[in-house]
């Protein structure tokens, strides 16, 4: 490969979550027992170094040295237009139907703020990403859940009738649709998506396309923008994206939102200034021109063949050597949701008895409780496939066949 997907970081001590919190006093994550080390499978980024050209536009950037205020370039919108139309298909995306966002999650909060009062039912689909929850919690909204079922394949699938009941039940106009789905790596197809929108058209919902994963799809699979289906999906949907998941840029923090329908975004563009906090800083504009340059096109294509590379040997290996652990393989995103049900029963454990083996030999995965699963962990595999098969050995000698 043209790019470096196999050296192993050192994170610690460089304002890395993944590492610095594990141990640290009050944290989540206690430190592993002694002789082994960290190897970081629970927040969301990557162990890879970034494309070269990212760091290269930013040092291009600082070392101009003066750093006023600013309006966003030519050059990021039209990066931004360019980016969707080879990955995603996307045509007729125009400059003003772009907007920066500090986060999807921010885009979240304001998108809700304008389509919902305070106390509002919300559709969102269970399992959950944590954010999802926290943010609307936080915000005064009430969530309600349809949960996604597993057919006789193991393929997660929205269930239309109980998203029907629950929208009409609970008078929702709002829903959040995360696209791939997080936690489960779920790429939807156009088919399904076609019948959820069918859905919030009929009942008059509007909703929120949380697409951030949407550059990470696995071989085989492709990413269908929700704006894509149809006119009506285009002008019902705000939808949400950002180069920091694809590009491990979280801490530079610089999302956009698509949004076509004027008066939406008209109203989303106001209540986001509202706080006067959702503007844009100079480095996280240089990093997307960056990551959206030739390269970082390449690179994605090699990240997505090494993802896939580590999802195909992690759930082998599950099925091989984990006996009652059971695994939907993802179609898109880098986490694994694995359900434990059955080794706890089998084997007379608890959750936060399996939680603590796994983090007593360096292996920080992350609770599945968190995503509304009783009975799963998530597991980030964005690293070299050397360091996940370490953790497997580990699980495997220490944890799941002790």
């Amino acid at each position: 490969m043209k790019y470096d997907f196999t050296s192993i970081m050192d994170r610690k001590g460089h304002d890395a979550l993944a590492v610095d919190v594990v141990g640290a006093p009050g944290a989540a994550y206690p430190a592993p027992k002694e002789g082994f080390d960290v190897i970081p499978m629970w927040i969301a980024d990557m162990n890879f170094p970034v494309v070269p050209t990212v760091q290269q536009a930013m040092i291009h950037r600082a070392n101009h040295g003066a750093f006023g205020y600013f309006a966003p370039r030519d050059a990021y919108f039209s990066s931004i237009i360019r980016w969707q139309e080879t990955h995603n298909g996307v045509t007729g995306l125009k400059p003003e139907h772009i907007g920066y966002e500090n986060g999807v999650l921010g885009g979240v909060t304001t998108a809700m703020n304008v389509l919902c009062s305070k106390g509002d039912n919300v559709l969102v689909h269970s399992p959950t990403y944590v954010g999802f929850t926290g943010t609307l919690t936080n915000n005064g909204y009430h969530i309600v859940h349809s949960a996604l079922k597993l057919d006789e394949q193991g393929i997660w699938r929205m269930d239309f009738e109980d998203m029907e009941k629950k929208i009409v039940e609970n008078k929702i106009h709002t829903a959040i649709f995360c696209s791939p789905h997080n936690p489960t790596g779920r790429v939807w197809e156009k088919w399904e998506i076609e019948q959820a929108m069918e859905l919030y058209k009929k009942h008059d919902v509007f909703v929120i396309s949380d697409e951030i994963w949407s550059d990470i799809i696995l071989t085989g699979y492709k990413h269908i923008p929700t704006q894509s289906i149809s006119e009506d999906a285009k002008m019902r949907t705000i939808a949400m994206y950002a180069p920091s998941k694809t590009f491990n840029l979280a801490g530079l923090v610089g999302s956009y939102h698509i949004i076509y329908n004027d008066w939406l975004r008209h109203r989303c563009e106001k209540e986001s200034s509202l706080s006067h906090y959702n503007t844009m800083n100079v480095m996280s504009m240089y990093a997307l021109l960056g990551a959206y340059q030739p390269e970082g096109y390449e690179w994605v294509e090699e990240l997505c063949q090494v993802i896939t590379g580590n999802v195909d040997f992690a759930c082998q290996y599950i099925a091989e050597h984990f006996d009652g652990v059971e695994v939907c393989k993802p179609e898109g995103t880098y986490m694994l949701f694995i359900d434990c049900a059955k080794w706890l029963e089998k084997n007379g454990k608890t959750m936060d008895e399996l939680m603590k083996a796994g983090w007593d030999v360096g292996v920080v995965w992350q609770d599945g409780r968190a995503f509304h699963g009783q009975t799963h962990i998530r597991l980030n595999l964005a690293l070299p496939l050397s360091r996940v098969q370490e953790a497997f050995r580990r699980l495997d000698e220490y944890v799941f066949n002790a």
